[in-house]
């Protein structure tokens, strides 16, 4: 039988490529099962290492305020409450200066200067969080006690937010130091996503008469949208679980108070400052518990943030 026979060399390639597309299909799938599982296993241990405390307080557990490991009683509300407040505090100051300055990297900047600022942005995004915090507490800290929060006070006194004492730790703190750390996502993302935007569309609206705003906000941001959304979303999981800056600056304590100026406490910082010194197993199950909560509040946020940017994308593409 002669081996280079051209059909039983076609037979032989075609088997072999049938196997590569076998392999690969699984292996991919494999892939991407495998998150779905890590993520089902961290939620399982959260939940059997915890279960003492769910047990004890049931749901109860997510709206008691005190922490009192003494008597052991505990409560994630003042927790979820700091971190909630730091976070979309953090969402509100970065989301504009970082859309603006994502929007001038890419239409507006020359070249020259773009490139190098986006490189430095993206070093910012390097820095490890613990020289954020030093930087809070010796250069943000004071500067806030004996300027920003004073300023605050006098010319926004007469709101709730901005009353007491100006301590500088606290929720404004704290806020502040993780909108500086989200808006390296935030400007990097949305700038990839703007560049993405076909060039051709911008021609054809300048050609039209348009002017550069117009360009922008017509024929750049609709088509951008889903992608800016996402590194906003991406910027909110940073801040929800950011542990080490927010724990140096918020003040560490578990109160709910409407002032911006109070200090508080958030649950990755909790978790950070307790867990070595948790005595009793109730004790650390209910750290663990604190854990989960933002587990479960990390999920749902995501979630509802696939869900957003599905119903604007259909909306934009008519499918609704």
């Amino acid at each position: 039988m002669n081996s280079a026979d051209p059909s039983r060399e076609f037979f032989h390639f075609f088997r072999k490529s049938q196997l590569l597309n076998f392999l690969f299909k699984n292996g991919v799938l494999l892939g991407a099962l495998s998150i779905l599982g890590v993520t089902l296993l961290i939620a399982v241990q959260l939940v059997i290492h915890s279960h003492l405390p769910i047990e004890k307080f049931g749901f109860s557990f997510l709206w008691k305020t005190v922490w009192d490991p003494v008597g052991e009683q505990f409560g994630a509300l003042t927790f979820l409450y700091g971190t909630l407040i730091t976070s979309f505090l953090a969402l509100l100051l970065a989301v504009p200066i970082g859309l603006g300055m994502a929007i001038f990297l890419s239409e507006l900047c020359p070249w020259w200067l773009s490139n190098p600022i986006s490189f430095m942005v993206e070093l910012l995004a390097a820095i490890p969080s613990v020289i954020y915090g030093i930087v809070g507490i010796f250069i943000l800290v004071p500067w806030m006690r004996n300027s920003g929060e004073a300023f605050l006070k006098s010319t926004f006194g007469f709101l709730p937010f901005f009353k007491g004492t100006p301590y500088g730790v606290g929720m404004l703190t704290a806020g502040i130091i993780l909108a500086i750390m989200i808006l390296p996502f935030i400007i990097s993302v949305s700038r990839e996503v703007l560049l993405a935007v076909p060039s051709t569309q911008r021609e054809a609206i300048l050609s039209l008469g348009a002017t550069r705003w117009e360009m922008i906000w017509v024929a750049v941001l609709p088509f951008a949208r889903s992608g800016i959304m996402g590194s906003v979303f991406l910027a909110l999981a940073r801040a929800l679980g950011e542990t080490m800056a927010v724990t140096m600056v918020i003040g560490n304590r578990p109160d709910i108070k409407l002032s911006l100026f109070e200090p508080a406490y958030t649950m990755a910082a909790v978790i950070a400052n307790e867990f070595t010194e948790a005595t009793s197993d109730f004790y650390i199950q209910s750290l663990i518990e604190i854990g989960l909560i933002l587990f479960v509040v990390t999920i749902l946020i995501h979630a509802l943030a696939r869900l957003l940017i599905y119903s604007v994308t259909a909306k934009f593409e008519g499918r609704s």
